[in-house]
């Protein structure tokens, strides 16, 4: 987003200052290593007596944070895990303390959780400093083990809480401003800000129930068909449209308004996909369009009939719209779930798309970071089973043969390291490379076929997920 950069830093230096001077106040010096000015990321202030936009800067903060000691956690850099936790633990005495000021009284089930992560949060500084004085490494090892434990548990008692938090706001009204904000035109302006809000608190099923009530999806629809919003408007749209589809909220399966405008939504993806500028873009507009196949299987007719097949696999050849595992678990997704179409195959034979989904097989994290790697299971997998679904078509299994498909998913079963040790993955490639066996057995050597494709499918993978790394 175009944001003045004087204003931002008038709006972020409240909050910056404030950390240091807490920081200073404990006794902590501020960090002088080379990274630590990238890992003080924070949000602009919010306004005064606004208990939602309070909510989700302080709550991105805190994110932010969390995230940040989990890597410097996962490299032993332990002067900065103990720094990033004490500005954690001012970060969250000052978002329970300012909630507290602008908020109605607070329920005991809220008094609860505050008092449970700010606990967790005394207890993270106090190990991080005792394991600043270790030397022995196997009693710094069993430390770190509790680090992370207790890293974990605050991560919960936070997202409890904002959670909680989030709800009660919803109910007071705010999906209603916001949606009166993105219906009048001389507030264009403040479309990006009010449907990034939106996002944020539709993660809560009160949020999608006020959205339902105002329709707003077909707000959305309206927002996402116009070309004379701009890309930035219309990406954050499509964030929207993506929370309120998520397959992990049991309500958005009741949008019965989804349904009337969904082949407006539909298309409109589909375009900014095709036209997206930026990775950020492309990565919102396919995360929608992969949660609505979930949501309906008539989505994936309509993606068919727009040629969003084409337009996908193209986009996987462009660095600056798909270079993530992220955005590749999106596009995987929505292959995945039109793969059960018949018709799908030959779009993706036409397209040369199965050799791209042969080098998803073969995703591997860059960072290291447990999303990252999460992620890159998860397109292994997916990758896995539309490979799986797709071979019902001879022509298609014969070209993953050709591409030697099978030699990959023997090494994905064989090699836990090939597939950081997921069962899941696991149990995809099997599934595939049965599929592949039957239409081309000969491409097996008989150790294979003996022990991956012929017992069950419960004892071949009792025996892969078994094996060590010396047995291949």
């Amino acid at each position: 987003m175009q944001v003045d950069s004087v204003q931002r830093w008038m709006e972020d230096l409240k909050l910056m200052t404030e950390c240091e001077c807490m920081c200073v106040l404990q006794a902590k010096p501020i960090s002088l290593e080379e990274d630590a000015q990238g890992d003080l990321i924070l949000a602009g202030g919010p306004g005064p007596g606004d208990p939602l936009q309070l909510l989700l800067k302080r709550g991105w903060v805190i994110s932010t944070e969390l995230r940040r000691i989990g890597q410097k956690l996962a490299q032993d850099r332990w002067a900065r895990v103990h720094s990033m936790s004490v500005r954690l633990t001012c970060h969250a005495r000052s978002m329970v303390s300012e909630y507290s000021a602008v908020s109605r009284n607070s329920s005991k089930e809220m008094g609860q959780i505050e008092k449970l992560l700010m606990e967790k949060c005394s207890e993270l500084s106090a190990v991080t400093e005792r394991c600043l004085q270790v030397e022995n490494e196997h009693v710094l090892k069993s430390m770190k083990a509790c680090v992370s434990e207790t890293l974990s548990m605050l991560g919960q008692h936070f997202g409890q809480l904002l959670e909680l938090a989030l709800t009660r706001e919803v109910q007071e009204g705010g999906v209603v401003a916001l949606f009166k904000i993105c219906r009048q035109d001389t507030f264009r302006c403040l479309y990006p800000q009010a449907l990034r809000t939106l996002a944020s608190i539709c993660c809560v099923e009160e949020g999608v129930h006020q959205l339902e009530k105002v329709d707003g999806v077909l707000c959305l629809a309206d927002i996402l068909t116009d070309d004379s919003h701009s890309e930035a408007t219309r990406a954050e749209a499509a964030a929207v449209v993506a929370q309120v589809t998520s397959p992990h909220l049991p309500v958005t399966q009741h949008l019965s308004s989804f349904m009337e405008s969904m082949e407006e939504i539909v298309t409109a993806l589909v375009k900014l996909c095709q036209e997206a500028s930026s990775g950020e873009v492309f990565l919102l507009a396919s995360a929608a369009l992969a949660n609505i196949t979930f949501f309906d299987t008539m989505a994936c007719e309509m993606l068919l009939q727009l040629n969003a097949i084409r337009v996908l696999l193209e986009a996987c050849s462009d660095k600056q719209r798909v270079d993530t595992p992220y955005t590749r678990d999106q596009i995987v997704t929505i292959l995945a779930n039109m793969s059960v179409l018949e018709q799908c195959a030959s779009d993706i034979i036409q397209e040369n798309g199965v050799q791209l989904i042969m080098g998803m097989l073969s995703e591997k994290p860059r960072s290291g970071t447990p999303a990252e790697v999460a992620a890159c299971e998860r397109v292994q997998q997916k990758a896995a089973v539309t490979l799986a679904r797709l071979s019902r078509d001879p022509d298609v299994a014969r070209e993953a043969v050709r591409l030697s498909c099978m030699s990959r998913l023997i090494k994905l079963c064989r090699s836990p390291s090939e597939r950081n040790s997921s069962d899941a993955v696991l149990v995809a490639c099997l599934a595939a490379l049965r599929r592949l066996a039957g239409v081309c057995p000969e491409g097996l050597q008989d150790s294979d076929f003996q022990q991956l494709v012929q017992p069950r499918l419960v004892d071949s993978f009792l025996l892969c997920s078994n094996m060590e790394e010396s047995f291949v």
